[in-house]
């Protein structure tokens, strides 16, 4: 038997796909590509955007489409959002959501025996965290590991707490034990990941935080390099900064969601920051770590947002010196808050991401240039034409000249420049 899968969305998804890839494995299946005759196709679903909705139905009518008598799963975000919905598709033989994953090859079975299963839960009832075993398969170089789900925030415009529950924190012991595994397998790097890696330890009982599942996994023999998915401004206390830039481990690159550069847009998103207490812990951040880039998120176009509140955020990213500005046209998720404001056209939306999306990219490109003459690590990961590439501490992306032999190992190089939009490097010596 033959199972194949497709993430949409985020890292998190990508990293529960590839904890069901050995729940399959170890029940005997082998794996195959989305695009080959399989017997079971497992559509990880996403929900942030109605985008993600749509993606979502294409992927699993497709999957039907290629072998109508296997059987196909949908799970995630959009499985648990819209259970009604998803089980009227003709194409889905199987919803999942985001709970009782692990039962998920008992389940396929079930239904090729006839069952009828239906066992979707109300996730926000939801207590303790599910333990998945990751196969650490994601990418070639670096590994990831989650450490929390579910969200408490509920930002007025986002679906996820919804989709995902509340938060739930792993087991300290094992997420050690994973780090452990992927280290003997070789990763030097790891991302700790999560809906909500900022939160963890506020479900548990004890005195226990993101800075302790630091602690721990750079105390693992062989990680050289931790990365942090993205974290809620309101982590970087003055100790957490301290905490961080002691620790050589730890990347320089911090992915700080902002959504807004406006008050009063933050104040309606029930973001419970400001811009101006952003921009302090970008100033702290860069005091302690002054090679540390910082990129981010925006929305574009939320509810009621004027054109002063829009030049607001414009003003706010010229000041602030991303690196990188993920930019999204707001996105209507019935069922929050914010589907309820008074919404702007689509098309307004649409022009301030172009807007925005073009001055993100001429502030990154000035950002990256800065780097030129520079002598930077980086953990090298594929080849790419005549040449290797890969990753700084700060996430700047470089292409050198070198053997391909040195992919999976860390080297200094100096950046010596950027063109057609890549920068570019001398090999100093393998580290």
């Amino acid at each position: 038997m033959k199972v194949a899968f497709c993430s949409l969305g985020c890292k998190v998804n990508q990293y529960e796909s590839d904890c069901y890839a050995k729940i399959f494995r170890d029940k005997g299946y082998s794996i195959g590509s989305f695009d080959e005759i399989c017997d079971v196709y497992v559509v990880n679903t996403c929900s942030v955007t109605n985008i993600g909705d749509r993606k979502s139905r294409k992927m699993l009518r497709r999957a039907k489409k290629l072998n109508p008598d296997a059987i196909v799963v949908a799970t995630g975000c959009y499985a648990q959002t819209r259970q009604e919905e998803i089980k009227k598709m003709s194409e889905v033989d199987l919803v999942i959501g985001t709970s009782d994953r692990h039962k998920i090859a008992d389940m396929v079975d079930a239904v090729r025996k006839g069952e009828n299963v239906d066992i979707l839960r109300d996730i926000l009832k939801e207590k303790y965290y599910e333990e998945l075993e990751a196969e650490g398969e994601i990418e070639r170089t670096r590994a990831y590991i989650k450490i929390q789900d579910g969200c408490n925030n509920f930002c007025s415009y986002c679906i996820i707490p919804y989709a995902r529950g509340p938060v739930r924190s792993r087991k300290m012991e094992n997420i050690i034990k994973e780090a452990k595994s992927l280290s003997e397998k070789g990763f030097c790097e790891v991302v700790l990941t999560g809906i909500s890696v900022a939160s963890y330890g506020k479900d548990l009982n004890c005195d226990t935080s993101l800075s302790d599942v630091i602690k721990n996994v750079s105390d693992v023999s062989g990680i050289t390099r931790i990365r942090l998915s993205s974290i809620d401004p309101r982590a970087f206390t003055d100790d957490f900064i301290k905490f961080l830039s002691e620790n050589e481990k730890i990347c320089r690159h911090f992915h700080i969601s902002l959504q807004s550069g406006s008050k009063t847009v933050l104040k309606r998103m029930n973001r419970k920051y400001t811009p101006d207490e952003y921009m302090e812990v970008l100033n702290k951040i860069r005091k302690a770590m002054p090679d540390a880039s910082i990129t981010t998120d925006i929305i574009c176009g939320f509810p009621e947002e004027t054109e002063e509140e829009f030049n607001e955020t414009l003003e706010f990213v010229k000041k602030a010196n991303f690196l990188k500005v993920h930019v999204f046209p707001y996105s209507e998720r019935s069922g929050t808050a914010a589907a309820l404001m008074p919404q702007l056209p689509l098309s307004l939306r649409e022009e301030r991401a172009k807007i925005l999306g073009k001055l993100e990219q001429e502030i990154g490109d000035a950002y990256e240039r800065s780097f030129i003459g520079k002598e930077a690590e980086v953990l090298f990961e594929q080849t790419s034409e005549n040449y290797i590439e890969g990753l700084t501490k700060n996430y700047l992306r470089v292409y050198t000249k070198a053997d391909s032999a040195l992919c999976g190992t860390v080297c200094k190089v100096t950046i010596t420049e950027k063109k057609s939009g890549k920068l570019f490097g001398s090999l100093i010596t393998h580290l």
